[in-house]
């Protein structure tokens, strides 16, 4: 999926106690100046959300990770908490309560990150700093002048962003703290051939062509010259210096071992990324053992498949004859549109029967420009303030290769009721907090997407036993994400060791199984929260469904599920807990 994951900016010192936004507070009561506060504060450090959110001047900045704006951070965040807890959480209505306990949570893993210096790994397997701008320009669309003017500041800054990220490589260079080399390695392919492409090619033109005709011709002409200068003479220079900075410089000293847990402190970084991106307190061990469970439990549900189609053979020898054949793969990639296209508008259909609330945010299904295609197919949020819809991308260089049996769980996944349906719903909530509106918690965020494709079995979208493998298969591989994750990082794998769960248990190629397990090296934990999100509302739907029996209502669960934006899983059963015990008195 794609979504920004941006490691937490600094903050203005002006946001904490003084300036225009606390003055005109001063007729609230502590907590609303307090989450007022935080809100402007979220702003500041995340300005790629903020500008998505309307926040004008946030269009025209990037992210400021160095160690002078963290450390102004850090000392705003100790400010946040301090108020926090002077304010009693008795008296406060239910929203304000969770939307207290959720600051108080992010606070909590935003001063972790910095004191662990996460800034210093500042890309992971094919993406980071360098794919930023082109992600954010795919997503944008410019209305009018002053929005145009705000994407060629942006374009302007690329080139200091790309230094102060370089700064934070260097300082994980002389601490230690660093990628594996083929981490690195697959960082500069894909920076190398960014900085090679024509600069008329660059996919920061892109909201250029959004340009409202509103605007004379000569005047929308006038601005995309501006961009593509801005392009030849500064974009294009920091993408050649980071390409020689991390062959010369970043490549030798990367490190030789594959596990986070071999850098200085490792053991500690992964044990907060564990708790961050899993919102639990599982260790490594016990997350490894879940996974081996989970496995079992898939593989056995891939033999009866398997005994449905009468196939006999194991699971590596009916993946190879499913891909054999070729009517389960599009002949090109114009009928892989169409079909997914198909698929998008018939699960449209069937949502109202297992949703009460729907987001008015539309979505589409779109191919990634050429110069994309090396990041990650999935989801792009959209911005209801300014009127991006969400996005659903794919490769369409890949289109051919992709098993169209694998199609349904993967747009379940990404689109609806997946992460189109889920982020929207929490975009548009107005009741929250707006920091609570863009949290992106991987357990919930990832966990519901997950949880998508098993609803699809409910939905009725699988319709043939090919289909049902596919997302056995994509299941299995969120399992296998269980095992290798904590083998690499806790249990000292090799690349190998790691890959053999998914050769011996799913239908996927050598190529996509070792690009996967690339992106664990170099992205620790964060596939962890996947399945252990899924796992934990699924358990939620059954104890609901038990306690309620015949007055379990399927829509209004999964509004309680989805109605107060990403919740840590926690927060999330004690709100579900809520929903029950009101249920069951309401008799």
């Amino acid at each position: 999926m794609i979504r920004s994951r941006l490691i937490l900016a600094g903050l203005a010192a002006a946001f904490m106690m003084s300036g225009p936004g606390v003055a005109e507070q001063s007729s609230f009561s502590p907590w609303d100046s307090l989450s007022a506060d935080y809100v402007a504060f979220t702003h500041e450090q995340d300005p790629i959300r903020a500008g998505a959110r309307g926040d004008a001047e946030a269009l025209r900045r990037w992210p400021d990770n160095s160690p002078a704006n963290l450390a102004r951070q850090a000392k705003t965040l100790k400010g946040f908490q301090a108020r926090l807890a002077a304010i009693p959480t008795e008296g406060l209505s239910e929203t304000d309560a969770l939307s207290k306990a959720m600051m108080a949570r992010q606070a909590a893993v935003s001063l972790e990150s910095i004191a662990l210096d996460e800034a210093r790994l500042a890309f992971r397997n094919g993406e980071g700093f360098y794919t930023t701008p082109d992600g954010v320009a795919q997503a944008t669309t410019l209305s009018d002048e002053a929005e145009a003017q705000a994407w060629l500041a942006r374009m302007a800054g690329v080139s200091a962003y790309f230094e102060r990220e370089t700064a934070n490589l260097q300082r994980g260079i002389d601490t230690r703290f660093t990628q594996p080399t083929l981490v690195t390695q697959r960082a500069i392919e894909v920076v190398e051939k960014a900085a090679a492409l024509p600069a008329e090619q660059s996919p920061l033109l892109i909201p250029l062509a959004t340009l409202p005709d509103s605007l004379p011709a000569a005047r929308r002409a006038e601005l995309r010259a501006q961009a593509l200068k801005i392009i030849e003479t500064s974009v294009k220079p920091a993408q050649r210096r980071l390409a020689v900075f991390l062959r010369e410089r970043y490549l030798p000293a990367s490190r030789p071992a594959l596990g986070v847990s071999t850098l200085p402190g490792g053991p500690a970084y992964y044990a907060f990324v564990v708790r961050r991106e899993t919102t639990t307190d599982l260790t490594p061990q016990q997350i490894h053992d879940l996974g081996l469970k989970e496995v079992a439990r898939i593989r056995a549900r891939m033999q009866e498949v398997m005994d449905e189609v009468g196939f006999k053979g194991d699971v590596r020898a009916f993946s190879d004859s499913l891909r054999a054949d070729p009517a389960n793969f599009a002949p090109n990639a114009q009928v892989y549109a169409e079909k997914l296209g198909e698929l998008a508008k018939r699960v449209d259909y069937l949502l109202p029967r297992y949703f009460g609330t729907l987001p008015r945010l539309t979505y589409g299904v779109r191919a990634k420009p050429a110069a994309l295609e090396s990041t990650s197919d999935g989801y792009l949020v959209g911005s209801p303030e300014s009127g991006q819809a969400g996005q659903v991308v794919y490769a369409a260089s890949g289109a051919t290769r992709e098993p169209l049996y694998n199609m349904p769980a993967w747009f379940l996944h990404e689109g609806v009721p997946g992460h189109h349906l889920q982020i929207a719903l929490a975009q548009e909530n107005t009741g929250l907090p707006e920091y609570r509106r863009n949290d992106d918690i991987t357990a919930y965020v990832e966990g519901w997407a997950l949880y998508a494709e098993r609803l699809g079995e409910d939905l009725g979208v699988y319709r043939t036993p090919q289909e049902k493998f596919g997302r056995l298969s994509m299941e299995m591989w969120r399992a296998c994400r269980l095992v290798i994750d904590t083998g690499l990082h806790a249990m000292g794998w090799s690349r190998d060791q790691a890959a053999a769960c998914l050769k011996d248990n799913t239908a996927m190629t050598n190529e996509a199984i070792y690009g996967e397990v690339d992106r664990y090296i170099g992205w620790p934990a964060q596939a962890l929260g996947y399945k252990i999100g899924e796992l934990r509302i699924e358990a939620m739907r059954a104890e609901a469904e038990e306690a309620l029996g015949s007055r379990f209502d399927i829509r209004a669960f999964h509004d309680v599920v989805l109605g107060a934006g990403a919740l840590p899983m926690d927060l999330l059963e004690k709100r579900v807990d809520v929903w029950i015990a009101e249920k069951k008195a309401a008799r």
